[in-house]
């Protein structure tokens, strides 16, 4: 499954390529997440990142992660903007969901740009067994007004990721 999310800035940067846009890409989040070995996969395919113009920066904490991701959305705001739009990924842990909710909401009403999306990934540890405490993020996403896309297959991590970017 972390390979799928890996893989899925690229494709999402042939998708829009294909449509003629000059996208990037940006992925950011936490390496203490259930997702921790996202962070492995990214780093493992940082020059086909690199060739699709998918930037990874992991982030110090989910908030910091967020926040930058969220800024992502804002590239209409600036005069001489060289690329049309940036998609980007967001990962987290449960907790981290929790602690993100400000910018989840503020980020959510603000929606993204033209050509851009968001895709925010949450790593549940309904047991505990990575955690401090149980979690499930599902909550605290209807409460952020965001929808819930749950995949059950590695197809499905594909197929709803760029659903869910494009929904965005």
């Amino acid at each position: 499954g972390v390979q799928a999310l890996a893989r899925l800035p690229m494709l999402q940067r042939e998708r829009d390529r294909a449509a003629g846009l000059n996208t990037a890409g940006y992925v950011s989040g936490y390496r203490g997440s259930p997702l921790g070995g996202l962070d492995t996969a990214l780093h493992a395919a940082a020059p086909f990142l690199a060739a699709h113009d998918v930037r990874f920066q992991p982030g110090v904490n989910e908030e910091l992660a967020a926040t930058a991701i969220w800024g992502t959305q804002q590239l209409q705001l600036l005069p001489g903007a060289r690329k049309d739009g940036i998609f980007a990924l967001w990962y987290g842990k449960g907790p981290g969901v929790d602690r993100c909710g400000d910018v989840f909401k503020h980020a959510n009403y603000a929606g993204s740009s033209r050509h851009g999306g968001v895709l925010v990934v949450a790593g549940d540890d309904h047991a505990a067994r990575s955690s401090a405490v149980a979690h499930q993020s599902e909550h605290m996403f209807s409460a952020c007004a965001m929808p819930v896309l749950a995949p059950a297959s590695v197809q499905q991590i594909l197929d709803f990721g760029l659903h869910g970017l494009a929904m965005s």
